[in-house]
């Protein structure tokens, strides 16, 4: 992009107007692009989506780079602890298992058979 153009702004009704018109016409993205002016027509994709997905409303939002993944959603409070009760059982659960196929390898051990 040459230096000293600014990037052109689309306003939330202009973005409106040229997917309404181009679905409406049935018109190509490219088609659209150059009846419009408008610089690419993947511009013109985008904005399909966001119409097709979020509605007219969604042209309001200001968009600027990637989207963020942040950190995971904390999960609510009863289901934490509910989960964590949850772990809590389970270990207990395990370490008795170890500890009963410990017993019954000795108890075979005692009477001479063979381990399984």
């Amino acid at each position: 992009m040459p230096k000293g153009i600014p990037n052109k702004r689309y306003t939330p009704e202009f973005k409106k107007l040229v997917i309404e018109t181009m679905m409406a016409e049935k018109l190509s993205y490219c088609e659209t692009a150059r009846q419009f002016e408008v610089s690419s027509d993947t511009r013109i994709k985008d904005w399909e989506r966001i119409y097709l997905t979020e509605g007219p409303e969604g042209f309001a939002v200001e968009r600027h780079g990637r989207g963020s993944k942040g950190r995971p959603k904390k999960l609510p409070t009863a289901v934490e602890e509910d989960l964590l009760a949850e772990v809590q059982r389970l270990r207990a659960e395990n370490e008795y298992l170890k500890n009963l196929q410990a017993l019954v390898l000795e108890r075979e051990r005692r009477q001479g058979k063979k381990p399984r």
